[in-house]
C-alpha cells in the first residue's frame, strides 16, 4: 500500500509585483486570504481554486495534494 507524501511548503507569487514567499500551509483548513507582504495586495482564490495556495503556490493545498476536495 502506497501512501502521498503531503508536502507543507508552498511559494506564493503575488500576481500584481511578483513578489515571492515561502510560506506552510495549514493542514486542517483552506487559507481564502493572503496579503503580500511587498504591496500589500490582499489576494483571494481564483474562481474555481479553493485557496490561495491553489491559486498562486507553487503546490497545491494538503487537501488538493492527497487528491480530495476542499470545503470552502
Amino acid at each position: 500500500m502506497s501512501t502521498k507524501r503531503v508536502i507543507l511548503q508552498s511559494i506564493i507569487t503575488c500576481p500584481l509585483c511578483h513578489h515571492k514567499k515561502e510560506e506552510t500551509m495549514p493542514t486542517d483548513a483552506c487559507q481564502y486570504f493572503y496579503e503580500c507582504e511587498n504591496c500589500h495586495q490582499r489576494l483571494k482564490p481564483l474562481q474555481g481554486d479553493c485557496c490561495v495556495f491553489c491559486s498562486y503556490g507553487t503546490l497545491k493545498c494538503p487537501p488538493m495534494q492527497m487528491g480530495n476536495c476542499c470545503s470552502n
